[in-house]
């Protein structure tokens, strides 16, 4: 482990943290992302994630030793870089933070990496653009138990800092895949696992199709729905019931009611 102070924000080092927050490009081209927060920290080394650097203001919040020695021992050359609470707070996103933000190595899954239960259970979602949204569903997917996230044709990054922050370190612990839906209808098909469908027409309502077998829950975005094809590939079409005047929820809100509905049927 190596130690450095900065304390210019014209410092390589500095200027490449800054950077990679905010570009997705470097963020693909170096392999990093960016991780904020002790709890974020300790869930992503208890994940297997290795870190590359760790930025600490000691100032603001020291870190746990029992936390320096388990990065150290993920990554035996980590650097920690020492910043002032005024530099730390150029790069800081929260107004209460914990004093410490990683640059992390890029951990990309395939569909064929993922380890899945007896009776799977998946969330799948198709062109998702607010990381927020993303982040949230990552919440309820770990809290639901769910095997996997797949997101497929993303438009967003996996490791956005936003989907990161948002997600309050499920990221980490729920596997999430990214690639095109025909990739993601072709694996769930060769595992026999269900594809249930989010969608308004033609549908049932949720509690009444069975989710105790392998099951993927497929939703789209708010404004278009899902493709036709995924509704071509579905088992089933489910909705939620909407009783006021508008038509839909948000993304992320969905996810949690068909999520735990599907534990509901297979605690019952």
């Amino acid at each position: 482990m190596r130690t450095e102070e900065v304390s210019s924000a014209s410092n390589p080092k500095f200027k490449k943290l800054l950077a990679l927050q905010e570009k997705s490009s470097l963020r693909r081209s170096d392999g990093l992302f960016v991780v904020e927060g002790r709890r974020e920290t300790e869930n992503l080394l208890e994940a297997g994630f290795v870190p590359e650097t760790l930025f600490l203001c000691r100032e603001l919040f020291p870190l746990p030793d029992f936390l320096l020695e388990k990065a150290a021992a993920a990554n035996p050359d980590l650097l920690v870089v020492e910043l002032p609470k005024a530099l730390y707070a150029k790069a800081a996103y929260r107004e209460s933070t914990e004093g410490v933000i990683a640059e992390v190595r890029c951990r990309d899954l395939s569909l064929e990496d993922l380890h899945l239960s007896e009776n799977p259970l998946i969330v799948v979602l198709e062109a998702v653009e607010k990381p927020g949204n993303l982040g949230a569903v990552l919440r309820s997917a770990d809290a639901a138990g769910a095997d996997a996230v797949v997101i497929c044709d993303p438009l967003t990054d996996l490791y956005n800092p936003n989907l990161i922050r948002a997600s309050l370190g499920a990221a980490f612990t729920v596997p999430c895949v990214a690639c095109t839906s025909g990739e993601a209808i072709a694996w769930l098909k060769r595992r026999g696992i269900r594809i249930l469908t989010a969608q308004l027409q033609d549908s049932s309502l949720y509690y009444d199709v069975p989710m105790t077998g392998g099951t993927a829950i497929v939703m789209g975005t708010e404004s278009t729905g899902l493709t036709d094809e995924w509704r071509r590939a579905a088992d089933a079409h489910i909705r939620i019931p909407m009783l006021g005047t508008l038509d839909s929820l948000n993304v992320s809100v969905s996810a949690a009611i068909l999520l735990f509905e599907a534990v509901r049927q297979r605690q019952g």
